[in-house]
């Protein structure tokens, strides 16, 4: 089964709003496809869900307004903009496969232990062993 981006009623439902502009969450849909595809190509079937969250921070922030104070009510906003965090790229990693630990062997599946260079039986290079000096 292919990715099936959402659409801009899921990004409406998603953020609770009763009305969308459908053009505008399109384009933010779109965008947020383009950069999770920068991270894992092809996107796997759920990656629906980081669609909608980079979408959906963009969609709700179009001023990028990281702090806003009204009254005596604060309200501090994360980063401005479309973009993903450091859990959603590890999450789209996650979803197609990627990531976590794994090992290589590059040993042959013919490989003995016996060696295969020559062994030479009178030392090396006519040199004698000396137990605790080496090779003399």
């Amino acid at each position: 089964m292919a990715f099936v981006p959402p659409s801009a009623e899921d990004l409406g439902l998603y953020l609770s709003l009763g009305e969308i502009d459908g053009a505008r969450a399109d384009l933010m849909i779109h965008q947020a496809v383009l950069l999770c595809e920068s991270v894992v190509t092809p996107l796997p079937d759920a990656a629906s869900v980081v669609v909608l969250s980079a979408a959906g921070r963009a969609y709700a922030n179009p001023q990028g307004v990281s702090y806003e104070t009204i009254g005596p009510i604060s309200v501090q906003r994360p980063q401005a903009g479309l973009y993903l965090t450091k859990a959603e790229r590890t999450a789209l990693k996650a979803m197609a496969g990627r990531g976590g630990a794994f090992t290589i062997d590059p040993t042959p599946a013919d490989a003995t232990p016996v060696p295969t260079y020559p062994i030479d039986d009178d030392g090396w290079w006519g040199l004698e062993w000396e137990p605790g000096w080496g090779w003399i």
